[in-house]
C-alpha cells in the first residue's frame, strides 16, 4: 500500500492530467472557430457543431473532475499534516521523577543483521566468493557464513527452501538460495531484460509438478425464449476443456578459474550480475517468441502492408495507428467484459519512429513538459522501467527489445503486440525465483562451475483471439 507521500504525488499527477484535458478541449473549440472564421463561414458545419457539443460536455466533466481531485488532494495534505504533528509529538520527551531501572533489570529485544545485505554486498560479490571458496577449499569461515545465510532463509522463506536443497527434477547438487535483494540488481552489461514480463499478471508457481492446468469453458449454458407456458426451457450442459501450460526451466552456467577466484578483482559480481541479466532476458524472450505458445504465435494478426506509413496522418486511411486500433478492436470483441486491450508492446526502434512523426501543427507524440495538442504522450521513462508512453486511444506502450526485428520475407520487420494485461499470465517461484549452485567437475582444470536456474510457466491462451498484433511490410526497418 503506498504511503501518504506517494498518494499525494499520484493525486497531483492525476490533477495535472485532468487540467491538460480541460485545456485541450478549450483549445480545440478555439481551433474550430478560427478555422470557420478564416474560411469566411457564418455558420459551423454539422460535424463541427457536433464536435463543439462533445468538447463542451467533456470540458464540464473535466471541471467537475478537477474539483473532486482538488478536494482529494486537500484531504491527503491534511492527513500528511496530522501525521507530521503526531510524529513530532511522539518525539517529545517529558522528564519525570521516576528512577530508571538498572541496566541488568531491563529486558531488551534486538535484531541481528542479515549475513549478506545490500549495504555491505550490493552486487553479491561476497556471497559468490563464499560459494566458490566453500567448494574449493572447504573454507570454515565461508561455510559458516553460508550456513547462517541459509538459516536466515529458512526462518523467512522456509516454504521455498526445500526446492533449492533437494529438487531431484533438475539435479542432485546441493542448493543455495540467492539473497533476495540480488534478484533486483541492475546490469552494467547490455541485455534486453524483461519489460513485458514485468507487466504480466503475476502468479506463484505451484510447489509441485511440471505443468499448470487451466480449466476453459468451451460449451456454455443456453438461454432462449420459452415457446409457451409449461413447455420445456432451453438446456445445454456446461462443459470445459483443460488447458495445460508447461513449467519451463531457464538456466545458465559459468566456469570460474581458480586464479580468477584467488587473485581476480570484481570477478564474482560481474559473473553473478551477468547471469541474472541473461536469465531475465531469456524468460522474457520466451514469453514473446516461443513457438506455438508465445505471444507472437498466439496473437491474431492485423496486416500493415503499406511501404510509406504516415503515423497520425488524417489522409492515410491505412496508417499504422489505424491498424493498432483495428487490432485493439478485435481483442475487445473477443473478450468483451472479461478484459480490454491495455498495452502496446513494441521494439524501441518502432517507439522512436512513432515519436519522430508529426502532424500539421503539433507533434505526433507529446514530449514531457510541453503542453500542446498531441496525439499521444511520452512519459520519458527509461528502458525496462515501466510504461514508456500512452497512445491516443489510451494504450500504454511497453518498449521491449526482445521483440524481433528480423521478421517477414525481407527479414527486416518487427511487430507490435496489443494485449490485455489481465490475460497475460506468468507463474514464477515466489520470493526466490532464482537459485545458484556450484560443483567441481572441472577440478582437473582448476575450475568451478556456477549454475543459475529458475522455473516459470506462462499463458496467453485462455481465450481465442484474446491477443492481437500488427505486422507486415509497413513495419520494416524505419527511416528517420
Amino acid at each position: 500500500m503506498p504511503g501518504i507521500h506517494d498518494l499525494i504525488a499520484q493525486i497531483e499527477v492525476e490533477l495535472e492530467a485532468c487540467q491538460k484535458r480541460r485545456r485541450k478541449s478549450l483549445k480545440e473549440r478555439e481551433l474550430i472557430l478560427n478555422t470557420a472564421q478564416q474560411e469566411g463561414r457564418s455558420n459551423l458545419t454539422p460535424d463541427e457543431d457536433e464536435r463543439i457539443e462533445q468538447l463542451r460536455a467533456q470540458h464540464e466533466v473535466e471541471v467537475s473532475n478537477e474539483k473532486g481531485i482538488n478536494v482529494k488532494l486537500a484531504t491527503a495534505k491534511e492527513v500528511l499534516e496530522e501525521e507530521n504533528v503526531r510524529d513530532g509529538a511522539q518525539k517529545q520527551t517529558t522528564a519525570t521523577e521516576v528512577r530508571r531501572p538498572a541496566y541488568d533489570a531491563v529486558a531488551r529485544v534486538g535484531t541481528e543483521e542479515r549475513t549478506y545485505r545490500p549495504d555491505t554486498d550490493r552486487k553479491g560479490a561476497k556471497f559468490l566468493r563464499d560459494v566458490a571458496r566453500q567448494f574449493l577449499y572447504q573454507d570454515i569461515q565461508a561455510n559458516d557464513r553460508l550456513a547462517r545465510h541459509m538459516h536466515e532463509e529458512k526462518v523467512e522463506r522456509a516454504q521455498y527452501l526445500t526446492r533449492a536443497a533437494g529438487d531431484t527434477l533438475t539435479s542432485n547438487w546441493t542448493g543455495l538460495v540467492v539473497p533476495q535483494y540480488l534478484t533486483d540488481m541492475k546490469a552494467p552489461m547490455i541485455a534486453n531484460l524483461r519489460p513485458f514480463a514485468n507487466v504480466c499478471n503475476k502468479h506463484d508457481l505451484p510447489a509441485d509438478g511440471m505443468s499448470v492446468n487451466i480449466s476453459r469453458v468451451t460449451t456454455a449454458s443456453s438461454v432462449a425464449l420459452q415457446a409457451s407456458e409449461l413447455t420445456a426451457v432451453s438446456a445445454t450442459s456446461l462443459d470445459d476443456t483443460l488447458l495445460t501450460e508447461n513449467v519451463q526451466t531457464a538456466a545458465g552456467q559459468q566456469t570460474l578459474s581458480r586464479q580468477a577466484i584467488d587473485r581476480g578483482t570484481g570477478i564474482e559480481e560481474t559473473v553473478m550480475d551477468d547471469l541474472f541479466r541473461r536469465y531475465a532476458t531469456v524468460l522474457d524472450s520466451t514469453l514473446i517468441n516461443q513457438a506455438s505458445t508465445g505471444l507472437s504465435a498466439v496473437a491474431t494478426a492485423t496486416a500493415f502492408t503499406t511501404t510509406t506509413p504516415a503515423f497520425m496522418s488524417a489522409t492515410a486511411a491505412d496508417s499504422l495507428y489505424g491498424k493498432i486500433l483495428g487490432s485493439a478492436s478485435g481483442v475487445e470483441a473477443a473478450l468483451l467484459a472479461y478484459g480490454q486491450p491495455t498495452h502496446a508492446v513494441m521494439n524501441s526502434r518502432r517507439w522512436y519512429w512513432l515519436n519522430s512523426k508529426v502532424a500539421a501543427v503539433w507533434p505526433g507524440v507529446q514530449q514531457p513538459g510541453i503542453d500542446v495538442q498531441a496525439g499521444g504522450l511520452n512519459v520519458a521513462a527509461s528502458y525496462d522501467n515501466g510504461v514508456r508512453g500512452i497512445l491516443p486511444n489510451g494504450l500504454k506502450v511497453i518498449v521491449d527489445n526482445n521483440v524481433p526485428i528480423n521478421l517477414g520475407t525481407a527479414t527486416s520487420e518487427d511487430e507490435i503486440y496489443i494485449v490485455p494485461d489481465s490475460e497475460c499470465h506468468l507463474w514464477e517461484d515466489p520470493s526466490a525465483p532464482v537459485f545458484i549452485r556450484a560443483e567441481q567437475p572441472a577440478a582437473a582444470n582448476l575450475g568451478v562451475v556456477l549454475v543459475l536456474y529458475g522455473y516459470f510457466a506462462y499463458s496467453f491462451r485462455r481465450y481465442a483471439n484474446g491477443m492481437g498484433k500488427v505486422n507486415g511490410t509497413g513495419l520494416a526497418t524505419p527511416a528517420f
